[in-house]
């Protein structure tokens, strides 16, 4: 069974190959190398505190094998919603990991947080990513034509079941 954690010095390593995966950087936001300094600098900044930071980075984990990392990010406390992103290390995906840390992820976000909306933006060439959203019960929302330089984009959104 996976857990999420909160970011540890110890996982510099693990996010400096990830970060610098130009393979996966048409799918998030970043479009650059980092320098481990960068990272130093990341992981002894953060808190751990969403309503601090504005965003939460866990690392996912299983008996003390790290696994990848799930964030909730563009995070706002007034409407109650945040986005999702997720890094599976390539040799752990289509193995479940992602939906179980997506499923983690909701419930500490709709059950301790109190969020009302998440949501993923999907690039529409990305069928594993999209099937994993859609299998959790999101919804394709909104089609996001051009949203990057090779593919349009899909908006997945998922809304708390629990009383606004």
């Amino acid at each position: 069974m996976i857990r999420l954690r909160k970011i540890e010095p110890s996982d510099l390593p693990y996010l400096y190959r990830w970060e610098n995966d130009a393979s996966v950087w048409a799918d998030g936001s970043n479009h650059n190398p980092l320098s481990q300094q960068d990272l130093r600098d990341y992981i002894a900044s953060t808190t751990g505190d969403i309503y601090r930071d504005g965003q939460l980075r866990l690392i996912i984990e299983e008996e003390g094998a790290t696994l990848g990392c799930i964030d909730l990010f563009d995070f706002d406390p007034r409407n109650r919603r945040a986005a999702i992103g997720m890094y599976i290390a390539p040799e752990c995906r289509g193995k479940g990991v992602g939906r179980e840390a997506v499923k983690q992820l909701e419930d500490y976000a709709f059950g301790f947080l109190h969020l009302r909306c998440l949501y993923a933006i999907i690039a529409t060439n990305n069928k594993a990513c999209s099937a994993l959203y859609e299998h959790a019960g999101y919804q394709p929302s909104t089609p996001l034509p051009s949203w990057t330089l090779e593919s349009d984009a899909i908006l997945w959104l998922k809304t708390s079941s629990s009383p606004a």
